[in-house]
């Protein structure tokens, strides 16, 4: 049916292979701007370690940069950006919930730690039982 419809509007076959085969074009010019912006966030990211920044400051600018550079690749080297939606879920979605799932169990982690002296710790000065002198034999 399609191939009659595609032949009664002066189409032929190998228009319709021709059309199918052809996928999405992206413009190069795309790829070497990203190409700079990466290298941009990879020479800052080196250079927070040449200025000795130290600290919290640290870390956090190395993980920002990481995950800036991250999602530029992923985004268009990947072609995640001219992807469908549902596709976009399908791979960005696991990653995140493992993620959280590492934080939760990070955090309890901690809690069972810090609990744990509580409960399993030394006793109190005044609650450690004295041994008296053994009397000695004569």
């Amino acid at each position: 049916m399609a191939h009659a419809q595609a032949q009664a509007h002066g189409h032929g076959m190998a228009a319709t292979v021709a059309h199918k085969d052809q996928g999405q074009q992206h413009p190069l010019g795309i790829y070497f701007k990203i190409w700079g912006l990466l290298f941009v966030l990879s020479a800052m990211s080196y250079a927070v370690d040449y200025f000795h920044v130290q600290g919290y400051l640290r870390w956090f600018l190395i993980l920002t940069f990481m995950l800036l550079k991250a999602g530029l690749i992923v985004a268009v080297f990947m072609h995640m950006m001219w992807e469908r939606l549902a596709m976009v879920y399908v791979i960005l979605v696991p990653p995140l919930v493992l993620m959280v799932l590492l934080a939760i169990g990070a955090f309890e982690a901690t809690y069972t730690y810090f609990t744990r002296n509580t409960f399993f710790g030394p006793p109190p000065q005044s609650a450690q039982v004295i041994h008296p002198v053994p009397a000695v034999r004569r």
